[in-house]
């Protein structure tokens, strides 16, 4: 079981940076790929970035280029470093890792991503 909590949204100007982390606790965080998602208001949630356990990234077409995931299996912590943050970024982030049966199925609880133009 793996518990997930998100910090480090706020407000920024486009073209700006902001960089989320996500605290996880439990056992086996090493063992687990773990990823972001995103919802912007009236839309659906969607992929935004994964990292499996071994480090290799994969990342929505909308962010190539300018986010970047990364983890710390000594702190047990994710992150996502954000920058050429663009209004269209706004949504609320959330973390999440896989089950041991391949599903998304852990999820911290959000945190607000909000850029203005």
């Amino acid at each position: 079981q793996v518990q997930l909590v998100e910090s480090g949204g706020g407000l920024v100007q486009a073209g700006g940076s902001l960089r989320l982390s996500c605290a996880a606790s439990g056992s086996g965080f090493s063992i687990y790929a773990m990823g972001w998602y995103r919802q912007a208001p009236g839309k659906q949630r969607a992929f935004v970035a994964a990292i499996t356990s071994g480090g290799k990234p994969n990342y929505a077409d909308s962010v190539k280029g300018r986010f970047t995931i990364s983890r710390d299996s000594a702190k047990n912590t994710l992150y996502l470093q954000m920058n050429s943050l663009k209004p269209e970024d706004t949504a609320v982030y959330y973390c999440a890792a896989l089950d041991p049966t391949g599903q998304w199925n852990y999820w911290g609880q959000g945190t607000q991503v909000t850029v203005s133009s």
